[in-house]
């Protein structure tokens, strides 16, 4: 896993939160016990789920101190572990596992979300939301830009951020001999980026953090200019000085 900057990812606060509340508004539970959120990040979602559901006990669980400590001070009342979601498992069965852009980086979801699942009581619910963009010039960019310097030979060997991520119909097919009902849908967002360079800054936040940490100066700056220029070309300016960036989700929700 990359290291974070919960700074550099907050940056998008609101962007990013709009494919969390849409999944959460499709979580039927009415009072669950223990709910988990598998990748945390920063906590604005955790402390949603807290808010939702105030009699449960929330944990929120990552991989990066960094990102704890950020959440830790968005809200001290609910718990936190420093966890690799690939091996966690709950400490007794869950009502609710919440994963908000965080399994897409993870491999083997075919053994992943089975895994996950077992974890579950009956009735309860794994949610899920992944980006599912991999086709985007955005994507497309990172991995051209990576294999064209000097750094190239560094950059060989890092794990594209959306590689596991795998069509509707195939997570039907791992989801449905084991879950009761499944709901399965993608939708594109087109999110509205103000200043300079706004998608660079987007994905310096996640899809570039994996580049980023291999290289140093001045391969990292250089590296990142030329992926701006291509960005730049490939998301122009609107005439009203907004940046559009369409990005695609896909969602997941298994109730055992």
């Amino acid at each position: 896993m990359p290291t974070w900057d919960p700074r550099q990812y907050l940056k998008f606060a609101d962007n990013r939160l709009r494919p969390a509340l849409d999944l959460l508004a499709q979580i039927s539970l009415d009072s669950p016990r223990d709910v988990y959120d598998l990748g945390c990040g920063p906590g604005n979602i955790t402390r949603l789920l807290a808010e939702r559901w105030p009699g449960a006990a929330v944990t929120g669980i990552d991989s990066s101190s960094e990102m704890l400590v950020k959440a830790s001070e968005e809200a001290p009342t609910f718990s936190l572990l420093r966890a690799d979601i690939a091996q966690w498992s709950a400490p007794k069965q869950a009502d609710l596992l919440f994963s908000n852009a965080t399994m897409h980086w993870l491999d083997d979801h075919g053994r992943l979300l089975p895994h996950l699942l077992a974890q579950l009581v009956p009735a309860g619910v794994l949610a899920v939301q992944m980006p599912r963009n991999h086709d985007a010039p955005s994507y497309q960019l990172i991995e051209a830009a990576a294999s064209d310097g000097p750094w190239a030979p560094r950059l060989s060997q890092v794990r594209s951020v959306l590689r596991s991520v795998e069509s509707a119909e195939a997570y039907y097919r791992i989801l449905a001999p084991l879950a009761r009902r499944v709901d399965i849908w993608e939708t594109e967002y087109l999110h509205v980026l103000e200043g300079d360079s706004p998608v660079l800054e987007w994905f310096k936040g996640t899809a570039l953090r994996p580049y980023l940490d291999v290289l140093d100066e001045p391969n990292r700056g250089a590296f990142l200019a030329v992926y701006a220029t291509r960005i730049a070309a490939a998301y122009p300016k609107q005439v009203d000085g907004c940046t559009l960036l369409p990005f695609r989700r896909i969602f997941l929700i298994a109730q055992v």
